[in-house]
């Protein structure tokens, strides 16, 4: 499968699935996928306001089953056709639990890989959004910065556009993967997220404490905000927070709650 935008023109004839959403010629004729999912949701706080201001989707079996029961069945053929469904699904899931009524932002995972032509790719999104009823303003793309990126301005382009289109975008699991700091160099994100692996006892690592006093530096010059996820103890939030980062996530706040929007205590901050 290539990353090209050839691939990804209007479809012609039935420019639909059969749940009514367009879609490109890339899965137009394919066969539904053979395996269901739902998602789980997990808060992103803000220290300095005290309260929830986002939960990210995580793709979860129909009854709570770990994302990888999922992705064991995601492949080159069928990847497209999942990053589409998993966007559908979130979005519907969220309102269904009440998220559209919240002063709080949705994040979809995204695969780069997946996504041919953004202009035409996205249409399934704001279909979703449209149909159940989910302001696009409240959408977040995440891109997993551990996933090799087969063609970097392919990914770039990608962003472009959906800043354009008034998406907020952020870069996951920033630290652990591929191209790290040199991808700040090509695109601007709203946010970047330090991976869990930066997290883990920060408040007892001088090493991995300069690092990330590093990034803090590099993202107050870019002026993007800056993300702790998978905080998981008191101890690595206070420092943290100490250092000025205000956005957190992870168990030291909330588990993901199965089709649930779990709350988080005053008293964690």
């Amino acid at each position: 499968m290539t990353m090209q935008s050839e691939g990804c023109s209007s479809s012609q004839g039935n420019p639909y699935d059969p749940s009514g959403f367009p879609v490109c010629d890339r899965c137009r004729d394919k066969p539904p996928l053979p395996f269901t999912f739902s998602f789980a949701f997990q808060p992103i706080v803000s220290a300095s306001q005290q309260k929830t201001v986002a939960y990210e989707a995580l793709v979860r079996g129909i009854n709570g089953e770990p994302a990888g029961t999922i992705f064991q069945h995601v492949s080159e053929e069928n990847l497209y056709q999942f990053d589409q469904a998993c966007r559908v699904t979130a979005i519907k899931k969220a309102v269904e639990i009440g998220l559209a009524e919240q002063d709080a932002r949705l994040n979809l995972n995204f695969t780069p890989n997946a996504v041919y032509q953004p202009e035409l790719c996205i249409r399934t999104t704001l279909e979703a959004a449209k149909k159940y009823g989910f302001p696009l303003e409240k959408i977040v793309f995440e891109v997993t910065e551990g996933e090799e990126v087969r063609d970097k301005q392919h990914l770039v382009n990608i962003i472009d556009a959906y800043k354009k289109m008034g998406f907020r975008t952020a870069i996951d699991d920033f630290g652990a993967g591929y191209s790290g700091l040199n991808l700040l160099a090509d695109y601007e994100p709203e946010t970047i997220k330090l991976d869990r692996e930066l997290i883990i006892d920060i408040h007892k690592h001088p090493r991995k404490q300069a690092i990330i006093r590093g990034i803090i530096m590099v993202c107050d010059e870019l002026n993007l905000e800056l993300l702790a996820e998978g905080v998981e103890l008191r101890e690595e939030y206070e420092w943290l927070r100490n250092q000025g980062i205000d956005l957190f996530q992870g168990f030291y706040f909330a588990r993901p709650g199965f089709e649930a929007l779990p709350e988080v205590s005053a008293s964690q901050f």
